[in-house]
C-alpha cells in the first residue's frame, strides 16, 4: 500500500488526494489500473467527498492526459441545453443559432468528459449519451452528418445508480455502459484519522504567503474531530478557509471555524417522537421525517451562520429547494448570524 501512494503522489494531479485512512485508500488503491483501460469510470459518493479531483487523477494518469479533461454538470443544465452542451449545433438549427458551435463531446477530442451528477440526466438526454457509449459517434443539432467520439467518459453520481435504476428513473442500459469500472468514495466521517491530516493541508493550502504561521487550537482541534461532516471534504476545507481569515490572532478557535464545538456535538441529542395508539404507521412516519428535516436545517443553519447559499452548497441542495424548506419550518437564517459578523467571503 505504501508503494501505491508514492507511484500516486509522483504526479502532480494525485497530490490533492490527501488520506491516510484505510476506507480512502481501498477506494483509490486501484486508480493506475484504471486508468490503463479505454473503459467507462462510475465515480459515486456523497457530496463533497471528491469525485471530480479522482475523476481528473483517472484522466492525468491514463495515456490521454495530454488532451483535455473537460467537465460538465448535468444537474445545472436544462434538458435541450444540456444536448446542445454535450453535441454542439449547426448555423441555423434553431432561434438565435447563427453560428455553429462545438459541443464538450469535441472540446474533449482525443480527452476525458466528466459527467458530473449524471443521475440528473433526464431520459431523452440518457438515450443520446447511450448512442454515444454504443456507437463512438454523434450528432450536433441541426447537422445531417455523424462525426467520431474519441472520447472517455468518466461519470460521477451523488444518488445510487443502481437504486434509480430499480425506480424507473435511470436506463438500466446506459447504467451498465457507465458503470464498466466503478468507484465509491468514502464519506469524510469513515475517514478515520484524515480529518486532522485534511485540515493541517488545507490550513497551509490557503493561508496567505504574507499571513503569519497560523495553528488551530486545541479546542479547535477537538470540535474538528467531534463533527460529523455531513458536506465531507468541501465543508471542511470551507470551515478551514473561514477559519484563516476570521482568527484574530495565530491561533484559530472553534467560532472561526464556524462548527459546533465538542461539547455541543455531545450534547446533541436526535429528536425522538414517541408513538401513540391513535398515530397511523404513515402518520408516524411524516412526523419523524418532519422532525429530523426541522433539526437538520436548524444546524446546518448554526453551521453556516445564516448563510443560505453555503448552506444548500454543503447539503447539496439548490438555493432555492433549502429556502422553502426553511420557510416550511419557519426557521429565519438571520437569527443564526454571529452579531456584527458579515458572511465570511470564502
Amino acid at each position: 500500500m505504501e508503494s501505491l501512494i508514492e507511484r500516486l503522489r509522483d504526479t502532480q494531479a494525485l497530490a490533492k488526494l490527501v488520506g491516510e485512512a484505510p476506507a480512502f485508500l481501498n477506494a483509490i488503491q486501484h486508480l493506475p489500473d484504471v486508468a490503463k483501460s479505454a473503459a467507462t469510470v462510475l465515480i459515486a459518493g456523497e457530496t463533497g467527498t471528491g469525485k471530480e479531483l479522482v475523476a481528473r487523477a483517472v484522466h492525468y494518469l491514463s495515456a490521454r492526459a495530454a488532451f483535455p479533461f473537460v467537465p460538465v454538470h448535468c444537474g445545472s443544465l436544462p434538458d435541450t441545453l444540456l444536448e446542445d452542451e454535450l453535441f454542439g449545433h449547426e448555423r441555423g438549427a434553431f432561434t438565435d443559432a447563427r453560428a455553429s458551435r462545438r459541443g464538450l463531446i469535441a472540446q474533449a477530442e482525443r480527452g476525458t468528459l466528466f459527467l458530473d451528477e449524471v443521475e440528473a440526466m433526464s431520459m431523452k438526454a440518457q438515450v443520446a449519451l447511450l448512442r454515444v457509449l454504443q456507437d463512438k459517434r454523434f450528432r450536433a443539432l441541426g447537422s445531417s452528418c455523424e462525426q467520431q467520439a474519441d472520447i472517455r467518459i468518466v461519470a460521477a453520481s451523488n444518488a445510487p445508480l443502481d437504486q434509480l435504476v430499480q425506480s424507473g428513473n435511470f436506463r438500466a442500459d446506459l447504467y451498465y455502459r457507465l458503470c464498466v469500472f466503478s468507484l465509491h468514495l468514502p464519506p469524510l466521517r469513515e475517514r478515520y484519522g484524515d480529518v486532522t491530516t485534511l485540515a493541517h493541508y488545507f490550513l497551509k493550502k490557503h493561508t496567505p504567503a504574507d499571513s503569519a504561521e497560523l495553528q488551530l487550537a486545541a479546542e479547535a482541534h477537538e470540535a474538528l474531530l467531534a463533527y460529523d461532516w455531513p458536506g465531507n471534504v468541501r465543508e471542511l476545507e470551507s470551515a478551514i478557509i473561514r477559519g484563516i481569515h476570521l482568527c484574530q490572532t495565530n491561533l484559530i478557535e472553534v467560532k472561526d471555524l464556524g462548527i459546533p464545538s465538542k461539547s455541543e456535538n455531545q450534547l446533541h441529542v436526535p429528536v425522538t417522537i414517541v408513538p401513540t395508539e391513535a398515530c397511523s404507521f404513515k402518520a408516524m412516519k411524516q412526523k419523524t421525517i418532519e422532525a429530523f428535516e426541522r433539526e437538520y436545517l436548524k444546524r446546518l443553519m448554526h453551521e453556516h451562520q445564516g448563510n443560505v447559499s453555503h448552506a444548500a452548497a454543503a447539503a447539496g441542495k439548490e438555493r432555492r429547494e433549502l429556502g422553502k424548506m426553511l420557510t416550511k419550518y419557519q426557521i429565519d437564517p438571520k437569527q443564526f448570524r454571529s452579531p456584527g459578523k458579515p458572511y465570511p467571503i470564502i
